[in-house]
């Protein structure tokens, strides 16, 4: 089979490397993107859309459902070249109700398409032991399942289109109430007097731990907060947590604690910083830093 790639950004790249390093690949990214030295012989880059036409399966990697649909379903984008019965797999993390448009889409005009957005950040993208949850006919996961575990340690399918979705969704709001939970209760510490780096050893190391504050509580003590997906981007993910409440009458009184977290962030300016910014929130308000004894640096 022939692979193609479309978008190799934070997680395109090392996700199209690794799928490289066992397969053939085609990938595109409207950008030029600088590749490493390493990188497998077998992955050709390209500027030009039609150039995957004669993929067998493509995956993409996209910042959101615009994106997506313009690639995929615009005059020139890749439903325009693409051979009939090609496999497409959206590996972004967009809408569900989006997904089923692109789905039905796709499929009006001979394509068959599966949903697998991704868990594990780019360290896990880049040494191929990401979560890799799917959505579709296990007709058209069963052919590609060797190339998806190039990209990820763990695939699941989840059940038809759109599964894949909402699953990434069910996984993405525990971690955003994780994360604005940390936001809140940190600053009290440093406002009691209680050393910052000595509380990050104890929350990483007790009962309070998670994926969250593994990753961003480091950060945080140093100031750091672009290390991770930026909260104007990942907001998308709230939005679909609201609508979802709503339209299934489930109330979601800690999500939206969280979400009123997350939004006064982004009206404070801080939208181009990573989930962990949502500590200067709190910060402000408590007027405290949770730091290291360097102090750190905000960014």
């Amino acid at each position: 089979m022939q692979f193609g790639f479309v978008g190799l950004g934070q997680m395109g790249k090392p996700m199209a490397l690794n799928l490289a390093r066992q397969l053939d690949v085609i990938a595109f990214d409207a950008r030029p993107v600088l590749m490493p030295e390493d990188a497998p012989k077998t992955l050709e880059v390209t500027g030009n859309l039609s150039e995957l036409a004669n993929c067998d399966c493509v995956f993409l990697s996209l910042p959101s459902a615009g994106v997506v649909k313009s690639v995929l379903l615009s005059k020139d984008g890749l439903a325009a070249h693409l051979k009939k019965g090609a496999i497409i797999v959206d590996t972004s993390t967009i809408e569900y109700n989006a997904t089923l448009e692109i789905s039905a889409s796709l499929s009006e005009k001979g394509y068959r398409f599966v949903d697998a957005p991704v868990s594990g950040m780019q360290a896990r993208a880049e040494d191929g032991t990401l979560t890799m949850m799917c959505g579709g006919s296990s007709d058209d996961i069963a052919p590609i399942e060797f190339a998806l575990k190039t990209m990820a340690s763990k695939v699941l399918s989840m059940g038809p289109v759109g599964s894949g979705q909402l699953t990434k969704l069910i996984n993405q709001l525990l971690f955003d109430i994780n994360m604005a939970a940390l936001a809140e209760i940190l600053p009290i510490s440093a406002k009691l007097g209680l050393d910052s780096s000595k509380i990050a050893e104890i929350v990483n190391s007790g009962t309070g731990r998670s994926y969250a504050s593994e990753f961003f509580i480091p950060n945080i003590l140093k100031g750091n907060f672009s290390n991770g997906y930026p909260m104007q981007n990942a907001y998308k993910d709230l939005i679909s947590g609201a609508e979802l409440s709503a339209r299934q009458l489930v109330p979601t009184p800690v999500l939206a604690a969280a979400t009123a977290t997350y939004q006064r962030a982004l009206l404070e300016g801080h939208g181009d910083k990573d989930k962990g910014a949502m500590v200067l929130v709190f910060e402000e308000l408590l007027k405290t830093r949770f730091r290291d004894q360097d102090g750190g640096v905000d960014v």
